[in-house]
């Protein structure tokens, strides 16, 4: 694609959320057909984004439960960016009448105590984890009714919205992330469950995939980013006015109302 296609595909889905309604396949309606293209319309957003004043928070990988790559017909993960004004911390009400379709997913949230700059280990990376906390990440997309492909969501900045972290954080050393089980409330009623393992296996391989893609595009980790390691089960469809309760065991619970 051409930069002027690649800046009107951006600005179709910038003005998407900034008007809140759903526009149709960004793959078909721009020609956004491969990864690299996604990536770089998703790109040019976010440097929209820093340029107006948002503070970068992190990092989240998508699509790393076989569940959800079920629901949504993808079969790799994603990556995308995290902002300062997209976090809640347990307790707090959190704004979905802000997105356009809102969904959520229980998640494992790690927070980096290091730099990753330089060479690139397995070891490096485990002693750069500081805590990890249990999430609730409230994803949203700009594509009418979810019917997305994986470019589609790529270029929408992994179907980023909103997420909240627990507040009592936890050493890695502390708890068995592949063995723990998690269960999502909707006003009292089970509405997702799953385990650590459903996230490519263990929570921190997805972490580490994230880290070694963000090295490749010269974006390495940075003390303090929030990592979101995709879901551990099915996400569902909220909305404003509800109660939502993560509980991971292990690592505690998230709690939310939703306004």
């Amino acid at each position: 694609m051409t930069a002027p296609q690649l800046q009107q595909a951006a600005d179709a889905i910038f003005q998407a959320r900034a008007t809140r309604e759903a526009i149709p396949r960004i793959s078909e309606t721009h020609g956004v057909t491969t990864l690299d293209d996604a990536y770089a319309v998703a790109h040019l957003n976010t440097r929209r984004a820093l340029d107006g004043g948002r503070v970068m928070s992190g990092k989240k990988i998508g699509l790393t439960s076989l569940a959800v790559q079920k629901q949504l017909g993808v079969d790799q993960p994603d990556f995308g960016v995290l902002f300062s004004d997209m976090e809640f911390v347990s307790g707090m009400t959190v704004p979905v009448s802000r997105l356009i379709q809102p969904k959520a997913e229980g998640e494992v949230a790690f927070v980096m105590g290091k730099d990753l700059d330089g060479d690139l280990t397995w070891g490096r990376f485990l002693a750069a984890i500081e805590y990890t906390l249990p999430a609730i990440e409230i994803v949203d997309s700009v594509i009418q009714d979810w019917r997305i492909t994986l470019v589609d969501t790529v270029a929408d900045n992994a179907s980023c919205g909103l997420y909240v972290l627990g507040a009592d954080p936890k050493r890695l050393s502390d708890v068995t992330l592949p063995d723990c089980r998690m269960r999502f409330l909707r006003n009292g009623e089970v509405s997702s469950e799953g385990n650590g393992a459903a996230c490519l296996g263990h929570p921190l391989n997805a972490a580490w995939w994230l880290a070694r893609m963000m090295q490749d595009v010269g974006e390495p980790l940075r003390a303090g980013d929030v990592v979101l390691s995709g879901a551990m089960g099915p996400m569902f469809p909220i909305r404003p006015g509800e109660q939502l309760q993560l509980e991971v065991e292990g690592l505690g619970k998230v709690t939310c109302p939703t306004d």
